[in-house]
């Protein structure tokens, strides 16, 4: 099987089981193959969970979800040290961090200290515990859900932690139409990621990650990346601006949605990230990285600044 009928597998597999959500399957595969991480901002029970379920069982992958609440320790996520008294040593019990696929739910739930256990194997993909280093599985890829609309009992994510995500989006509310198809595939047992079969590997999407990463970028591409990265630190409605890893999450976003599409259409005949490939994903990218003045939308604003800026 070559490589286009993978992602095509993928696709699909995910489709079975989200309904109409095209552009948020597209958008949570560019988080996988960038080897990035995503923050899915959305009201309960639009398919958040099912969808990171559902990769993982797409890519045969180990998959492990925490529901983060105020109670939940560092150690709950990253795995502690346990005596042993059979060997008379201390034991290490890994955490649910230990997967390929994690979903951190509502984790803005969890205190700003139970969410600091989750920076370094963001970053790293590695956890420290007593001083040792453990590499996590590969791929690692984290997925974390918080609610936008409650905010009682809540603990704002830092601007660390944002940072470390290369994408954030909503699913939404379904259609009408796909939501009568939804509940017409939940009647039949259809719906659920336990009834999708693996179409893929770990080691095959790490093999993907790598032609990813082989889609050139031209020096004018680059520049519209900076352009629009630097437009966030100089407008007057934004108090913080994207960092610079804003710029290299919006790279790499940019080099797998034109790898993706390349895949799925054969049509496409570049092989190379096109200014659109960015544009369309520069909201997605930079709206969690920026501090707003007030309560103005920071999608809105990033798609404002878009205007401005000239596309090569």
């Amino acid at each position: 099987m070559d490589r286009q009928q993978k992602v095509q597998q993928l696709v699909d597999n995910l489709a079975r089981a989200i309904v109409g959500k095209e552009e948020a399957i597209q958008l949570i595969l560019v988080g996988l193959l960038s080897g990035g991480h995503v923050l899915l901002e959305d009201v309960p029970g639009v398919g958040k969970t099912l969808l990171a379920k559902s990769l993982a069982a797409s890519i045969s992958g180990k998959f492990q979800r925490v529901q983060c609440t105020p109670d939940l320790l560092p150690t709950d996520i990253t795995g502690t040290n346990i005596w042993n008294p059979q060997s008379g040593a201390f034991q290490f019990l890994p955490g649910p961090v230990f997967a390929n696929v994690l979903l951190a739910d509502e984790i803005n739930r969890a205190t700003p200290r139970t969410q600091s256990a989750l920076l370094e194997v963001m970053e790293e993909t590695q956890v420290t515990v007593d001083g040792v280093s453990r590499q996590v599985p590969t791929p690692f890829f984290a997925i974390a859900t918080q609610n936008p609309i409650e905010y009682q009992g809540t603990f704002p994510l830092p601007e660390a932690q944002l940072d470390r995500f290369a994408l954030s989006f909503s699913l939404g509310y379904p259609s009408e139409a796909e939501e009568l198809q939804m509940l017409n595939r939940n009647q039949t047992g259809e719906i659920g990621s336990a009834k999708l079969e693996a179409c893929i590997t770990p080691e095959e999407v790490i093999e993907l990650r790598h032609h990813a990463a082989q889609i050139s970028v031209n020096e004018k591409t680059n520049q519209y990346i900076i352009d629009i990265v630097r437009a966030t630190r100089n407008d007057s409605e934004i108090t913080l601006g994207s960092s610079p890893r804003g710029a290299v999450a919006l790279q790499r976003s940019a080099q797998s949605l034109a790898y993706l599409r390349l895949m799925l259409d054969p049509s496409r005949k570049s092989d190379y990230v096109i200014p659109d490939d960015v544009k369309f994903l520069a909201p997605y990218v930079l709206s969690h990285r920026i501090i707003v003045a007030g309560r103005r939308k920071s999608k809105g604003i990033i798609e404002r600044l878009l205007q401005t800026i000239p596309i090569p």
